[in-house]
């Protein structure tokens, strides 16, 4: 089975632990993805505000340093920044690199930075982390649950949508996701959060919000970390299709997407790195899923999100 997975924190492991893309000691690398089946990876660029004093130039520093990865690789992965170019991709045998921000605070607040970040390529933005920043308010321990958008961060937004980046909610806070909810004329997604009714965990989303997401189009990307999941310190399958079960039952198969935040948690998983995803297919197969139901999950609602907002 094939399969895009909507966020892993790689990218930033690559700079910060000296490692290379095709082969390393990580959950994600080129020899896994194509182990797995892998169509495309989103790849984050993660800042943590505690530890930079410039969010865009520790940024730059993620982006230069992968972007050597990429062309020394050259030959088995490339950015990508639509469907078209992830299509003709694939034909040729590659696999498909989405950038992604994991921090709005890289933006600064300032509307010629969305289309600086544009330009290098960054297709989707999470437009916060666990601290507040000029676009908006995290979910982190429910702090600021109610807390909106900014008014700069929904101008941001729009033109973010303009130009065909994808807003994403994960780590926002809920009356962020409303104002998105009211704000985006397209999809709109959770790039790697699960369903707060199966664990209440303030990053995982309500039964309402999955409702509304579902109704705007987008898709919410399964987590596999152990806090989001659920009690156990190994994630496990078992977690996994709680969550999705419940997930497809609020909100249909259509919003149903993977966000593994590989290389971004500290738990181990069942599925061990990017090359088990088919130990999820096939379980999803013997709870009585069908083919084409898991094929929505694993690749093709992403794609047809892919195809509404990317240009």
């Amino acid at each position: 089975m094939n399969f895009i997975d909507m966020h892993c924190d790689t990218a930033s492991a690559l700079l910060y632990q000296n490692l290379n893309l095709k082969e390393s000691n990580l959950k994600v690398d080129i020899n896994k993805l194509k182990k797995g089946n892998a169509l495309a990876q989103f790849f984050a660029f993660f800042i943590e505000l505690e530890h930079t004093e410039d969010p865009f130039l520790e940024f730059k520093k993620q982006y230069d340093n992968f972007m050597k990865e990429i062309e020394i690789n050259n030959k088995e992965i490339e950015v990508v920044r639509s469907f078209q170019e992830l299509t003709k991709c694939n034909k040729e045998g590659k696999i498909g690199a989405f950038l992604t921000i994991e921090e709005g605070e890289v933006l600064d607040g300032k509307i010629e930075r969305v289309k600086e970040v544009y330009d290098l390529g960054v297709r989707l933005i999470t437009l916060t982390w666990n601290y507040p920043n000029k676009l908006g308010y995290p979910n982190c321990g429910f702090q600021y649950k109610n807390e909106g958008l900014t008014p700069k961060g929904k101008e941001i937004v729009e033109y973010m949508e303009e130009l065909g980046i994808i807003p994403d909610c994960s780590h926002l806070s809920d009356g962020g996701f409303y104002d998105l909810v009211d704000i985006c004329k397209k999809p709109f997604v959770a790039s790697h959060s699960n369903s707060r009714y199966v664990t209440n965990h303030p990053r995982n989303l309500t039964d309402e919000m999955i409702k509304k997401l579902a109704d705007k189009g987008g898709v919410m990307g399964l987590n596999f970390c152990a806090d989001f999941l659920g009690d156990l310190e190994v994630s496990s399958i078992d977690e996994m299709i709680a969550h999705i079960k419940h997930i497809y039952n609020v909100g249909g198969i259509n919003i149903l997407a993977l966000g593994s935040d590989f290389d971004g948690i500290d738990n181990e998983v069942e599925i061990r790195n990017t090359s088990e995803m088919m130990k999820l297919s096939d379980r999803l197969q013997k709870e009585g899923f069908k083919d084409n139901e898991i094929e929505k999950i694993f690749f093709r609602n992403t794609e047809r999100v892919l195809k509404e907002i990317l240009k």
